[in-house]
């Protein structure tokens, strides 16, 4: 039997006031890969049966180019605030959740740094 009051036992067991962010974020992201995914099928399917100097030269366009940077950053955030959601469902140790998702955050922000420097590298340098 504890002497804490329900308002002392309740007390660090609320909203840490993330969850509506986190919400809003995994729906922006799906709402603009939405178009984004389009395009990018598109132009893979334009693009098919041309050589590396014709993708270097599309890739090379501005349009091009930030719309594939566009497209790597929505990928990876989006996939980052879904493994989240994933990780705290099912994973039930604290330490092992605080572990998993520090891990994963920096999986996705390093996977997405590599993948921008080397879609610039090959349309600004030519890889």
């Amino acid at each position: 039997m504890s002497m804490r009051s329900p308002l002392g036992r309740a007390r660090g067991l609320g909203s840490a006031k993330d969850g509506v962010s986190h919400f809003i974020w995994q729906r922006l992201t799906a709402i603009a890969l939405v178009p984004l995914s389009f395009w990018f099928v598109y132009s893979v399917v334009s693009l098919a049966g041309q050589d590396y100097g014709h993708f270097r030269a599309w890739l090379g366009q501005p349009g091009n180019l930030t719309m594939m940077v566009l497209v790597i950053f929505a990928v990876f955030h989006h996939g980052q605030l879904g493994m989240q959601v994933v990780i705290e469902d099912y994973v039930h140790d604290e330490k092992t959740m605080f572990t998993s998702l520090i891990v994963m955050k920096f999986a996705a922000v390093l996977m997405a740094v590599f993948s921008v420097v080397a879609v610039l590298r090959i349309a600004l340098v030519g890889g």
